[in-house]
């Protein structure tokens, strides 16, 4: 029986990420640095070792913040047309609106849905494996609950990392 693989992306931290590990964010094209969730978690599900069992991958969820279209109409149609990409590619998209403070938009709420679904989708059941792709340790707390009260489910986390990126890649100091 092969184990069922969810990839749980945090979109912006995904994003962020491998425009610190491949690209100057200062004068590389901001386009540099978008990513194909499906793809990647495709990617990453077929690169098993011999010693992983089959894995076979049955959702892909991303987590965002949604400008608001009144205070942002572009980068709300750009936000939403990308969503409809993805999720006509097959993912699931969570969006949570941004909040402003100051006229600039921040993400609130993304990482808490992220972890709510981690540890009801593996209390459910519903998932053998997490793929888990962030670096932020605001997670970090749910994945120890998964680790002790959740033995059937196993956690994966992902992160960029590349001879460019000088940045340091926190461990979650979760190990399974």
């Amino acid at each position: 029986m092969a184990d069922r693989v969810v990839l749980f992306a945090d979109d912006a931290n995904v994003y962020n990420g491998a425009r610190r590990a491949f690209f100057d964010p200062r004068t590389d094209h901001y386009t540099l640095g978008n990513y194909d969730p499906c793809r990647l978690a495709n990617l990453i599900v077929d690169r098993r070792t011999p010693a992983l069992r089959h894995r076979e991958l049955t959702d892909v969820r991303i987590y965002t913040g949604r400008p608001d279209p009144y205070r942002q109409p572009v980068r709300a149609a750009e936000h939403d047309k990308l969503a409809s990409v993805r999720q006509a590619a097959g993912a699931t998209v969570i969006a949570r609106p941004l909040r402003y403070l100051n006229g600039k938009g921040q993400q609130k709420g993304v990482d808490v849905a992220m972890a709510i679904d981690i540890v009801t989708m593996a209390i459910d059941g519903l998932y053998d494996v997490g793929l888990v792709a962030s670096t932020d340790t605001d997670l970090k707390p749910a994945l120890e609950y998964i680790v002790r009260k959740c033995p059937q489910a196993h956690v994966e986390v992902l992160g960029w990392r590349s001879p460019l990126y000088q940045g340091h890649v926190p461990s979650s100091g979760v190990n399974r």
